[in-house]
């Protein structure tokens, strides 16, 4: 299947390495992955002596789920991350600002004002299938309508991105992706998105985070690997390297919980939170069982990080690194963080915590973002020669 995509997967580059930079979904926590992303992006220009080098150029693959679909379609526009997050430092308030007060039944927040600043920063009219995309971008979102996730990508050997199709996604609006992907009940209205020309029909969709995939990493190395989506990379250690950036996990012990307490109301703040927060360790658990882990904290206390831990998977299908911390005082104050307290009950809407939450993310920036790091990103990436790396 032809493609008329300015597209990065070339045939005369069909052995080199890929790369596949993954981002959790997390609201306001999304600042932690984008101050890892605007270093990371720093020392990759720094390293391989190309200063006006963007993450578009060292990714071949950029998956996100709701505020992590925003910073993954900025990307794949080959937005500079200090450009993105400039855009949410100066815009999370009017973002979350409050919607009219017989709207909140529906949805807190105004989603004009939310609607609006992602058209204008993302390009009114910027499509998935649109030339000015410098790299294979993946966004997930929930279609309410149909009861199902949605995986969408700008990857023309899709079967729904075929050009001769009345309904080609690629014809999508990417504002309206990312949009749509972050629209988390509760916070934000749905997303209606119309698909098809000559035959119109829409479709609602919710926030990325209700399917499953609010870390969408072993999702997007799926994609990549799996026939009928019509990539198929190679799968090993050499071949694929896997960077997954998470928001931050919050932990709330409450030994003071008695069972009276966990009403409907206390059931419908607690539920898709903790289901949530299980499908990420999930998708991270995978993603260490199948992929050789060169970097991450601690999944929990049975299991640890899985480095080096025997699997089902003796040869491994990717090189791994997560990129995350627990939202807690013990774990923050490792980090260096100043007043772990205020950031250890940082809310999806907790503007007020951007400043702490950045600080996170520069504290993960200079400890993770290392050598290793950086050489499996350099080595045979695009327009780099291993060499390149000394």
């Amino acid at each position: 299947m032809g493609s008329t995509l300015a597209w990065p997967f070339r045939p005369s580059a069909a052995d080199r390495p890929r790369r596949i930079l993954s981002i959790d979904g997390g609201g306001i926590r999304g600042l932690i992955p984008i101050e890892v992303l605007v270093e990371l992006e720093r020392q990759l220009a720094e390293r391989s002596g190309r200063p006006d080098a963007v993450l578009a150029d060292h990714f071949d693959l950029v998956a996100g789920t709701s505020a992590g679909a925003l910073v993954a379609a900025a990307i794949s526009i080959g937005r500079p991350m200090v450009q993105t997050r400039q855009f949410v430092v100066e815009n999370a308030g009017r973002m979350f600002k409050a919607a009219a007060w017989h709207k909140r039944l529906w949805h807190l927040y105004d989603e004009g004002e939310f609607e609006a600043r992602i058209k204008a920063f993302l390009g009114e009219h910027t499509r998935l299938g649109s030339p000015e995309l410098r790299t294979g971008v993946l966004l997930v979102m929930r279609n309410a309508t149909t009861d199902s996730p949605w995986i969408v990508s700008n990857n023309p050997f899709a079967p729904f991105n075929e050009r001769t199709l009345d309904d080609c996604n690629l014809e999508l609006e990417l504002w309206r992706l990312a949009r749509a992907s972050a629209a988390a009940p509760v916070y934000f209205a749905p997303e209606v998105v119309t698909l098809g020309r000559a035959k119109p029909y829409k479709f609602i969709f919710v926030d990325g985070a209700l399917t499953g995939f609010n870390n969408p990493a072993f999702k997007a190395f799926l994609y990549a690997t799996t026939g009928p989506y019509g990539l198929n990379w190679p799968a090993s250690e050499e071949q694929l390297t896997v960077v997954s950036l998470g928001t931050g996990y919050s932990r709330h012990v409450d030994r003071a919980l008695r069972p009276r307490r966990m009403g409907i109301f206390w059931n419908i703040g607690e539920v898709p939170r903790a289901l949530i927060l299980a499908s990420d360790r999930e998708q991270d658990l995978l993603c260490r069982t199948f992929g050789a882990c060169r970097m991450g904290p601690s999944i929990d206390v049975e299991v640890g990080d899985m480095r080096g831990a025997r699997s089902a998977v003796p040869s491994k299908l990717f090189t791994y690194f997560r990129i995350n911390t627990w939202l807690t005082g013990e774990k923050l104050a490792e980090l260096g963080v100043p007043d772990p307290g205020a950031m250890a009950a940082s809310r999806l809407d907790a503007v007020a915590n951007a400043d702490g939450l950045r600080r996170v993310g520069q504290a993960l920036a200079s400890r993770d973002v290392t050598p290793q790091l950086l050489d499996y990103l350099l080595a045979g990436g695009p327009g780099v020669s291993p060499s390149s790396n000394s």
